[in-house]
């Protein structure tokens, strides 16, 4: 009955962690899948949201459906940290927010809502972007294509190219960028290069779709957010996806969200009810236990500020495995600029190896890296960064 279906090749990144798991080397390195372990190697369990669960374990609430759009302490908890606590958006009621399954599961939404509403609208993706983006909106019946982003002569941005290739797009054109920690590349806007993409999206009436996963990750909780909210404050009516999976270690739990900014309540409540509508008719309503987490400590002073504090501690070990690879990097090869480690943000970052040096990495080194150089820093530690340099040195002295 099946036969004439293909075979599926497996997701790269997710079939590469599978072949990790299975190496026997004992020193092996995994810094390809988008997870952040701890200087241990393992997935943390945040305090705060360990002391959130055992209070939610106490009161023995049942486990019913949640609405459709997800649960509203949740919503007002994503509005409030995605665009501010005195957002006038927010207060205005302008922005229909739902909780997604993961950030995967919001941009679908998102995509759906896309294709629904805003027929003949194609979407513009960075080059390279994460894969997931283009699968996503390609699912959804949309057309995907990429604009400038990297600059693998530099390792840098093509920003000015970027620019102008936004300026030539049609009006009402959806364009998916990411505020922080640009996954794969780790190359983030300034704060100025952000205010000239703003003016070109609202003189050339460009919708902008933007994927918020590693809030926290970049330069702090409110400053990763600075993109989303200045697009707002220009009067921009952004999608905005956002995650927990990473700065709450809630992989599992699946806890995301999808915001609309709107011109009014009105049209914002006419938004609400079709993203409703739309999610009724793929998984009717979101998981509870994770939502429930990420509602109690962000609604908990005490528990809000010590996760403040543990997504700092998170952030500012990824820095000291970038400065601690930089230094052995140049110590090794010396002449060779590796400025770029340090100058990128968030979990990830663009090495310039080439896909037969990632393969002799893993083949000959255990060092397991996605075949387009995208490294995950977060998958370091200070046990592991040598080795890992070493390899490095090796695989690079190989090029002359």
């Amino acid at each position: 009955m099946y036969q004439h279906l293909p075979v599926y090749a497996g997701d790269p990144i997710l079939s590469l962690h599978e072949a990790f798991m299975a190496d026997p080397r004992p020193n092996k390195v995994s810094l390809s899948i988008g997870l952040y372990f701890d200087e241990q190697g393992r997935l943390p369990v945040l305090d705060s949201v360990r002391k959130a669960d055992q209070k939610l374990r106490e009161q023995e609430r049942p486990s019913g459906y949640l609405p459709i759009e997800g649960a509203p302490d949740y919503r007002a908890a994503v509005q409030k940290l995605v665009f501010g606590a005195d957002s006038a958006a927010v207060a205005e009621g302008r922005i229909a927010t739902i909780q997604g399954v993961g950030g995967s599961g919001a941009i679908r939404i998102g995509a759906d809502f896309i294709k629904s509403f805003m027929p003949g609208s194609d979407v513009w993706v960075s080059d390279p972007t994460w894969d997931n983006h283009e699968s996503l909106m390609q699912g959804a019946g949309l057309k995907v294509a990429r604009y400038p982003y990297y600059d693998a002569d530099s390792n840098g941005l093509r920003y000015d190219e970027m620019l102008a290739f936004f300026a030539r797009l049609p009006a009402g054109s959806v364009v998916l960028m990411q505020p922080c920690c640009h996954n794969p590349t780790g190359i983030d806007l300034s704060k100025a290069q952000w205010s000239g993409v703003i003016q070109v999206m609202k003189d050339g009436g460009l919708v902008p779709f933007l994927d918020m996963a590693y809030q926290g990750f970049g330069e702090g909780i409110e400053e990763d957010a600075w993109a989303v909210r200045a697009m707002v404050e220009a009067g921009l009516c952004p999608l905005v996806t956002n995650s927990f999976s990473k700065n709450f270690s809630l992989y599992g739990e699946r806890c995301g969200g999808l915001s609309v900014v709107c011109p009014s309540a009105d049209e914002a409540d006419r938004v609400l009810g079709q993203l409703k509508a739309g999610i009724r008719r793929v998984y009717s309503s979101p998981p509870l236990h994770g939502e429930r987490l990420v509602a109690a400590v962000l609604d908990t002073p005490a528990l809000h500020q010590q996760w403040v504090a543990e997504v700092k501690d998170m952030r500012e070990r990824i820095k000291r495995m970038r400065v601690l690879l930089a230094e052995r990097l140049t110590a090794g090869l010396p002449g060779m600029s590796v400025d770029f480690l340090t100058e990128q943000h968030g979990m990830f970052s663009y090495t310039g190896l080439t896909s037969d040096e990632v393969d002799t990495l893993r083949e000959k080194h255990g060092i397991y890296l996605v075949r387009s150089g995208r490294m995950c820093v977060a998958g370091l530690n200070e046990g592991n960064v040598q080795a890992v340099a070493d390899a490095l040195i090796v695989v690079l002295r190989a090029r002359s």
